[in-house]
């Protein structure tokens, strides 16, 4: 699907990327489409103690400075509320510190970028990341790309989380209309990435209900990529765009469960008067 990075031919900024939503802590520095270096060490807990560290490292490994680099691109979740602080509070200090510009990426379309496939088969597919969000909802989103929609990425779901079970029956619903317009079986293919291990249930039923309808749906247990950020944050920098580095926040989607509780509390003790 190379027509989805064609927005970077005539401009190549030098973007570093780090996102540590999740339990991989990844990052990447691409000179426009080119993947300079890249790293992924599975240290959750450590985050906050490699993180700077392994970029600095990274930057002296791909011959890049503070003055040659162009912006710096976050994953700004959804994901661990920890993880998620700890990138973004690296991000901010750095590009402020060097002024340079920040991107924020969505982890959940860096998640889903990562499993484009390298070819564009004519069909169109679309990606479906899943980060585990616990009692049976996952953070979620959706893309599509290539077949009719011109090899262009296109999100066609908000980043939220959502009730896996639900969200098993919207897609199948959408996926059993776009079969009654394509009678051509095998049009589509629903491409379900990252952390399966707590969904495979409803991931099996949801290749069952579009197995109805003729479209495919591919299992792909994936982890975070720093390539992806890089190159989603490139993509944004060389059409112009970048956020202001003091009013930047994750996102957080919901509530932490903490605040949730402490709100309980409070209205708890308000009624209590």
């Amino acid at each position: 699907m190379t027509g989805i990075k064609e927005t970077l031919d005539s401009a190549k900024p030098i973007v570093a990327a780090l996102d540590t939503s999740t339990a991989a802590m990844a990052m990447a520095i691409v000179r426009g489409n080119e993947v300079l270096g890249e790293v992924q060490s599975m240290a959750e807990r450590n985050h906050s103690v490699e993180v700077v560290s392994k970029l600095k490292a990274l930057m002296a490994d791909c011959g890049v400075t503070a003055d040659t680099l162009d912006g710096i691109a976050v994953g700004r979740g959804p994901g661990s509320y920890t993880g998620m602080r700890i990138g973004v509070t690296v991000a901010k200090t750095l590009a402020w510190a060097w002024n340079k510009p920040i991107i924020g990426v969505s982890s959940l379309e860096a998640l889903a970028y990562g499993s484009l496939p390298a070819e564009d088969d004519g069909s169109e597919h679309w990606f479906v990341p899943l980060m585990d969000a616990r009692r049976g909802q996952v953070y979620t989103a959706a893309w599509a790309a290539g077949g009719e929609v011109n090899s262009t990425w296109v999100r066609f779901a908000p980043d939220a989380i959502r009730l896996m079970a639900d969200w098993v029956d919207e897609l199948a619903d959408r996926a059993s209309a776009y079969s009654e317009f394509h009678e051509e079986e095998g049009s589509l293919t629903i491409v379900v990435c990252g952390d399966l291990e707590k969904h495979e249930e409803e991931a099996s039923r949801l290749q069952q209900l579009c197995e109805q309808c003729g479209v495919r749906v591919l299992l792909s247990p994936s982890l975070m990529a720093g390539r992806s950020s890089a190159l989603l944050g490139a993509k944004r920098l060389a059409r112009g765009e970048q956020d202001d580095v003091h009013s930047f926040v994750p996102n957080y989607t919901q509530l932490t469960e903490a605040e949730v509780k402490l709100r309980e509390k409070q209205a708890a003790e308000r009624d209590g008067r």
